[in-house]
């Protein structure tokens, strides 16, 4: 506690400020994971929603969430803007928000029983200079095999209907994962992990200003 209240003071008296974080996104489920963190950051929804055409899915994510983050950055003069993208991938389609409860029916079918990727890709624009900055992550994710009531019901809560796949896995969702192989915050919408170690590259460290705000 003394520690990070020395370093807040010593920070003020250099005349040194910390970069401020901007999320670019409106994602309830990124703002929370970030809030939990017990950091500070502002949100600004990026102004962008041109769909990206490629093969690879990785590349969809990353680019998309490159978009998304100049989108917001172009606002600003200072900051370091963090923009995702989540997407799930089944037998090399991609499944991103269902348009509707019928998408969202035909999304859940297709991952009944089955094993699919969870693909978020991450990027990071300094609005001082331009630097830009991608990653991304992927994990794996079984379902169990759904019936047509089981999925009639989940549809009818209206959890799908903002989320990649059509599933919430830190919601009600979660009852129809088997198990997952890899990171399950990207599940969610956004690798804190792959986040902390991206942000470190551009000098900002998550665990330091944590500390300093306990």
């Amino acid at each position: 506690m003394l520690y990070g209240k020395a370093k807040i003071i010593s920070l003020f008296l250099s005349g040194v400020e910390p970069m401020k974080l901007i999320l670019a996104s409106s994602s309830p489920r990124r703002i929370s994971l970030l809030k939990k963190l017990g950091i500070e950051f502002t949100v600004e929804a990026p102004d962008w929603e041109t769909r990206i055409f490629n093969e690879n899915p990785v590349e969809i994510a990353q680019l998309t969430a490159l978009e998304k983050a100049r989108s917001v950055a172009r606002n600003h003069t200072e900051g370091i803007v963090i923009g995702a993208d989540t997407i799930v991938v089944i037998n090399g389609r991609v499944l991103g928000k269902p348009k509707d409860e019928s998408e969202a029916k035909s999304f859940l079918k297709m991952l009944s029983g089955q094993i699919h990727t969870v693909v978020t890709g991450l990027a990071l624009v300094n609005a001082r200079n331009g630097e830009e900055l991608m990653d991304y992550e992927v994990t794996e994710v079984k379902f169990k095999q759904l019936d047509e009531k089981e999925i009639e019901k989940y549809v009818a809560t209206g959890e799908p209907m903002d989320k990649a796949g059509a599933y919430g896995i830190q919601g009600i969702g979660r009852l129809f994962v088997e198990w997952i192989r890899g990171d399950f915050y990207n599940v969610v919408g956004l690798p804190i992990y792959r986040l902390y170690i991206m942000l470190k590259k551009f000098g900002v460290d998550l665990l330091a200003r944590i500390v300093e705000r306990s």
